[in-house]
Parts: C-alpha cells; sequence; structure tokens
C-alpha cells in the first residue's frame, strides 16, 4: 500500500498549496513571515517533507488569505 504523503492526491493537494500561495502574491518567504516560520518550512510543507494536519493547513489557509472552504474546493476539483 502506497502511503498517503506519496500518493497521486497528496501531490494534487500540494498543487493546490503552491497555486493558492502562489495566485495570493505571496512567495514562500512572505508566507513564511507570516506564519512566523522560516521559509525553509513553507518550503518542506510544500514539498511533500512535513505533513501537514487539518489545522495547520486552516492556518496557512488564513495567512494566504483564504478559507479552508475554498482551498478544499480546489483540492476536489484536482482529484477529479
Amino acid at each position: 500500500m502506497q502511503k498517503s504523503i506519496n500518493s497521486q492526491a497528496y501531490a494534487r493537494f500540494l498543487d493546490c498549496l503552491r497555486e493558492t500561495r502562489e495566485a495570493a502574491g505571496l512567495t514562500q518567504a512572505d508566507l513564511a513571515e507570516r506564519l512566523r516560520e522560516t521559509q525553509s518550512f513553507v518550503s518542506k510543507c510544500e514539498r511533500g517533507e512535513r505533513r501537514m494536519d487539518i489545522v495547520e493547513l486552516r492556518r496557512f489557509c488564513v495567512a494566504m488569505g483564504t478559507t479552508l472552504d475554498k482551498f478544499i474546493k480546489c483540492f476536489e476539483r484536482k482529484l477529479r
């Protein structure tokens, strides 16, 4: 069984994460500053080296100026 972090679905999740950040006009460094994290932390999340939970995802969404609901809709579209 393939681990979920290496699955196609998780790859689509990471696509949405990066696309949402870029659509907000933010660099990884900008987002990191809003999150009070390092740029490497954001990079690891976007590359899938660090798994995110739902609470952390919501925190990212708020920092990117979107809602968890909008993010999930992006994710669901990519899964189709």
